[in-house]
């Protein structure tokens, strides 16, 4: 047997190689691979011994010849081809150990040019792996040094199945997919071009998905953006409320204040901002004191000990901060069903598409990352905001973003009061805020109220104002606008619009 050997990533490779030349096969290779494996000991021929032809153009071609290439692609059980290959002094290649230039990574680099993303683009590589996998009953293909142990096992038992060699070849033609994905989105400058290059390796398989009879996986690099601390596997849903939280705690300032979110099924059902850590917590937790169970929570700041022990006292699902205090993380460990997450990067700053899938295919949309905190605001009442009640008219509109719609959110300047969610009348989610308000005692007078999309008429309002509320934001532009702007004049209210409606589904 014949194998030819040629990989960036060269993990493993010595216990592999060693393992072919053990079984007597014979080891062709190239470059920087040789050397890896002559220094490793194992006898390995140069791959120029197949094409007559050396290495030329810097390592650009090099294996792209009919030496290479009809050894490769040569079937079997075709005495036309053996025949080819016996008049042209070829020799069959039965192994392809091959895997690409490092284009991902070095795109990822911030400093990258587009000269030095172009020299990643492997083509020899790609080509010896598509023909090996194409003609995969005859040419075992190995891409993934995860699957140099199952390999080697079965060429020394003698069992490589047809199934193993399908599920490799599969294998292979995802992994040039996923390569060739890379580089059409690295040099594509169109938000959506007419093929959206798509391919996410999988991180993990999950438990299930939303539900015990679903199957589910991660796919993607998500755990770049979280280090998980402690605590068991994510689940599908554990994902999501994090994916979630994140974004909505990021509309917070850190050097400004702790700001702290609690989530409950990717809805906010509580977020209070204070001087302390602590503070912010004491006013979300305020919001609903029985949603937050199980649910999750997120922070700005550090997490010291004194949230740790508030916390303590209450299940909650996950914990997310950018980092723990010492003694904290101590605490919030003894229990082992908690999970805690530092948060590694911004999630609000992946400008990637957002996608859904849908039958047949997937929507595709830019993330919804507007400006919130500083966005002008058109007053359109005869009663400006005080200042009161334009920082409660920001803070509300920075969370009702993050809301299922329809979405109503009542607050002051620094926490949450009233939240309804993903009712089918918007008059209904006001009604469903007022009621959770009530129900956590808390006294809605003077206090703002923010609307994701705009009120289609004046009840919504009235509603808000027979609550106690004195401001509204929302984005505006209903047929209707005269006849809800002058509700709130008669009712002594200020409101503003955006110009901006924040749906979520």
């Amino acid at each position: 047997m014949r194998a030819l050997i040629s990989v960036s990533d060269k993990r493993d490779l010595d216990q592999f190689a060693s393992g072919f030349q053990a079984l007597g096969i014979e080891i062709f290779s190239t470059g920087n691979t040789a050397r890896r494996l002559a220094e490793l000991g194992v006898i390995v021929q140069s791959v120029s011994k197949l094409t007559g032809f050396p290495e030329i153009l810097d390592g650009r071609v090099k294996t792209l010849h009919p030496g290479v290439h009809a050894g490769i692609l040569a079937r079997r059980d075709l005495p036309a081809h053996m025949q080819a290959l016996s008049d042209h002094e070829i020799q069959p290649i039965d192994i392809v150990v091959v895997n690409l230039y490092p284009f991902h990574e070095t795109i990822a680099r911030p400093d990258v040019t587009l000269e030095a993303a172009l020299e990643q683009i492997d083509i020899g590589g790609p080509a010896m792996v598509r023909a090996s996998a194409k003609n995969h009953p005859a040419v075992l293909v190995v891409v993934d040094p995860g699957d140099y142990p199952l390999v080697l096992a079965a060429l020394q038992n003698d069992q490589v199945t047809p199934e193993l060699r399908r599920r490799l070849a599969a294998k292979a033609f995802a992994h040039t997919a996923a390569y060739d994905a890379a580089i059409a989105a690295y040099l594509s400058d169109e938000l959506f071009p007419e093929t959206l290059p798509i391919a996410f390796h999988k991180a993990q398989n999950l438990r299930y998905g939303e539900n015990p009879h679903q199957s589910g996986a991660l796919y993607g690099d998500f755990g770049s953006f979280f280090e998980q601390l402690h605590g068991k596997e994510l689940s599908y849903i554990n994902i999501l409320d994090i994916a979630a939280i994140q974004e909505l705690i990021e509309e917070f300032d850190p050097h400004e204040a702790a700001t702290l979110a609690i989530v409950k099924h990717t809805n906010p059902c509580g977020v209070g901002t204070g001087a302390t850590p602590l503070q912010a917590w004491e006013k979300a937790f305020a919001t609903d004191q029985a949603a937050p169970f199980g649910g999750i929570i997120a922070l700005n700041q550090t997490l010291d000990i004194a949230l740790a022990q508030a916390i303590d006292e209450i299940f909650s699902e996950i914990v997310i901060a950018p980092d723990f205090a010492p003694d904290a993380l101590k605490l919030l460990r003894t229990k082992k069903n908690r999970r805690l997450m530092r948060s590694l990067r911004s999630v609000n700053a992946e400008r990637g598409l957002l996608l859904h899938s849908v039958p047949g295919g997937v929507l595709a949309q830019q993330p919804d990352r507007a400006p919130l905190a500083n966005e002008p605001l058109n007053i359109v009442t005869r009663r400006a905001p005080t200042d009161t009640e334009l920082q409660a008219l920001r803070f509300g509109w920075r969370i009702v973003k993050h809301v299922k719609s329809n979405a109503i959110v009542y607050t002051t300047a620094d926490r949450t009061l009233g939240i309804g969610a993903g009712q089918m009348s918007r008059v209904d989610s006001s009604r469903v805020a007022v009621w959770k308000a009530q129900q956590a005692g808390l006294s809605l007078q003077g206090c703002a109220v923010a609307s994701d999309a705009l009120f289609p008429f004046a009840d919504g309002v009235e509603t808000a104002a027979a609550a106690g509320a004195t401001a509204v934001i929302q984005p505006g532009g209903s047929v209707r606008d005269a006849e809800v702007i002058a509700a709130a004049d008669q009712l002594g209210m200020t409101m503003v619009f955006t110009g901006t409606r924040h749906f979520r589904h």
